[in-house]
């Protein structure tokens, strides 16, 4: 799945939870992780204090 990260700590993530396609939008402060809830589309992102503008997609790892 896709994961995007903004400033300050915003993350997003492209997850399956109960069979429904959602994003997680949580926020990383001091080392711990707060979530901020979840998302059926991209537009409802703003609620969360989410800028598209300012996400970038993490590469996702190459397997060895």
């Amino acid at each position: 799945m896709g994961q995007w990260r903004g400033p300050g700590g915003i993350l997003v993530e492209a997850i399956i939870l109960d069979d429904r396609p959602l994003l997680r939008v949580s926020h990383q402060v001091n080392g711990r992780t707060y979530l901020r809830g979840y998302c059926a589309m991209v537009a409802d992102l703003g609620r969360h204090g989410v800028d598209l503008a300012e996400l970038v997609e993490d590469r996702p790892l190459d397997h060895l």
